[in-house]
């Protein structure tokens, strides 16, 4: 595909801009980095000293140089033992920013009709806050395990299996999307998938329209919008 610059810091490939907004009906987000400034594993292993060598793990499988997102997850998760829900409660009031223009493209879409899917590889403790924050009207993420006997209140280092599956990584993120514009009665070509990461790519490839946000190269080089500047209702300038 050759890629062109739309407008500064924002390059669009593989077909005409601008779109129509009404053109679609679903947008997905990717949450770390996307939707949110931080990527929240990185951001509470701090609390336990381990932040350097969670946050080498997240960046290789974020630049997909590690291809199993679910063993690398494993193995950050498990370095989080003994984190507590007030370390996280601290990530989430001190560190966690809502990304600029994420309320504005997300208030813009659902006022063309769109739903809004958020699914991340990341955590329900953040997830489920920033869907409530934004008006999103779907979210699918990781559950961690949180000890209930002697130290209440403080992780196991392990995700707890929920009844879609055990990890949301890549494969479960394109699934998602597609699940829910098959109960929405849509086609993949109807929806928008916004990510940063290699995990991303999945669901980037099944959609209408694929957004790389300040993302990682290879996410660039494959996305048909990338936002290198600017905020995420940079792509309202695409979408018309």
């Amino acid at each position: 595909m050759t890629a062109t610059e739309f407008a500064p810091g924002l390059v669009v490939q593989g077909f005409a801009a601008p779109l129509k907004l009404s053109d679609f009906k679903l947008i997905a987000f990717d949450m770390d980095s996307t939707l949110i400034n931080i990527e929240c594993v990185d951001e509470i292993a701090d609390a336990v000293g381990r932040k350097a060598e969670v946050a080498a793990i997240t960046e290789a499988a974020m630049r997909g140089e590690i291809t199993d997102f679910k063993d690398s997850l494993r193995r950050r998760v498990a370095l989080l033992k003994g984190v507590t829900v007030a370390d996280m409660e601290r990530v989430y009031t001190e560190r966690l920013r809502i990304n600029p223009g994420a309320a504005e493209l997300i208030q813009a879409c659902k006022a063309a009709g769109m739903k809004v899917l958020l699914v991340s590889g990341g955590f329900t403790y953040f997830a489920d806050r920033v869907k409530a924050r934004l008006g999103i009207d779907f979210a699918r993420s990781n559950i961690l395990e949180i000890e209930n006997g002697p130290h209440c209140g403080a992780l196991t280092g392990r995700l707890v299996d929920q009844c879609w599956g055990d990890i949301c990584d890549g494969a479960e993120k394109r699934r998602t999307l597609l699940e829910v514009a098959s109960l929405l009665g849509i086609e993949p070509r109807q929806c928008i998938a916004m990510g940063d990461g290699a995990n991303d790519l999945p669901m980037m490839g099944e959609a209408g329209l694929s957004v790389a946000y300040h993302a990682k190269p290879k996410v660039r080089e494959q996305a048909m919008v990338a936002i290198n500047e600017g905020g995420l209702d940079r792509l309202l300038d695409v979408l018309r």
